[in-house]
């Protein structure tokens, strides 16, 4: 019977450690998501884990063995509970595979969500980071408009979209 299990992998070594295991035979599955960062002043977008350091590995009980897992490059150990690996539902791993996006094999975050007009939204990075407004409308695929209230003003605000979720009402 197959199971998946929990493999903890070095820092930042989850592709190395899925590229491995993969030259090994084994089934592996690592989430990935992209991510905004800031570099030299520019946004650029940087594939990532979904789940940082940590990516699920399937195996036959009795026909491939966990130890040359353990001892595979990238890889720092198995998830286990005291003598016991730590065995993740079928469900769970079904159910990540079937959140990706199709074309891209990508997770996509809670800020990527569509944002309702008149929505309370909180701004999370840049110059403005914390303040929260009111969605008011799509600025073409990258950006958003958002009204804030500044010096006893309301004032339309252009935004990067990463940097919006929605915020808590005031």
């Amino acid at each position: 019977m197959k199971q998946w299990y929990l493999v903890h992998s070095k820092p930042a070594g989850e592709t190395v450690a899925h590229a491995n295991l993969s030259r090994q035979g084994y089934e592996v599955y690592l989430p990935r998501v992209a991510q905004a960062v800031r570099r030299g002043g520019q946004l650029r977008e940087r594939i990532t884990a979904l789940f940082p350091r940590y990516l699920f590995l399937r195996l036959s009980e009795g026909v491939q063995s966990l130890g040359p897992v353990r001892s595979s490059v990238g890889v720092s150990g198995i998830v286990r509970f005291g003598f016991d690996y730590a065995v993740v539902p079928e469900r769970i791993v079904a159910g990540l595979m079937a959140r990706e996006d199709p074309v891209t094999g990508l997770h996509q975050t809670g800020r990527h969500r569509a944002l309702v007009p008149g929505q309370t939204v909180e701004i999370s990075s840049g110059p403005l980071d914390g303040l929260q407004g009111i969605f008011e409308r799509e600025a073409g695929d990258e950006r958003v408009i958002i009204l804030l209230r500044l010096l006893g003003h309301e004032v339309s605000v252009r935004v990067p979209r990463q940097f919006v979720y929605p915020g808590r009402a005031a």
